[in-house]
């Protein structure tokens, strides 16, 4: 067999074995920002993928649509949630400052999965920080990883 039917043969196999992106089983919510950057994301895939087909590019449009049907869905299922105004307890979507027994403090805003980057202080709603710290307010405590944090303050937005 020529070498160039096996290459051929072997990009086939490498595109069939990119498989899907795993999507998380927990809701989708999303804040505004997070309902902007799917938008984004799926713009720039579409551009993507017109660009991989007018260069005939089968790896790249094997990726590209891969990445596209995951932001396609992670678009269906987005559920937009946005905190009350007044809300005095913790809830999705806003800003909590929080102080532990030797006085580092923390900022994070909870956020959807997709949007969560803990280096720029966003926390997913499903992370166990989120989920120890929703329904409560200011002066009240919670535990996580066996470390005790005291809610500072609450921002919505």
């Amino acid at each position: 067999m020529s070498r160039a039917f096996t290459r051929e043969e072997d990009s086939e196999k490498a595109i069939a074995d990119i498989g899907e992106r795993p999507v998380s089983e927990h809701r989708n919510l999303v804040t505004e920002n997070g309902l902007a950057m799917i938008d984004a994301n799926l713009a720039a895939l579409r551009e993507d993928l017109a660009e991989a087909e007018r260069e005939g590019n089968r790896e790249r449009i094997a990726l590209v649509s891969r990445d596209l049907r995951y932001w396609a869905s992670r678009r269906e299922t987005a559920e937009l949630s946005v905190p009350e105004a007044d809300s005095d307890v913790v809830r999705f979507g806003m800003t909590v400052s929080i102080e532990d027994e030797d006085g580092h403090s923390k900022t994070w805003k909870i956020v959807g999965e997709d949007e969560a980057d803990p280096s720029k202080g966003t926390i997913s709603h499903v992370s166990p920080m989120a989920v120890a710290l929703f329904g409560k307010g200011v002066g009240d405590t919670a535990v996580v990883n066996g470390k005790e944090w005291e809610i500072a303050a609450l921002k919505v937005g």
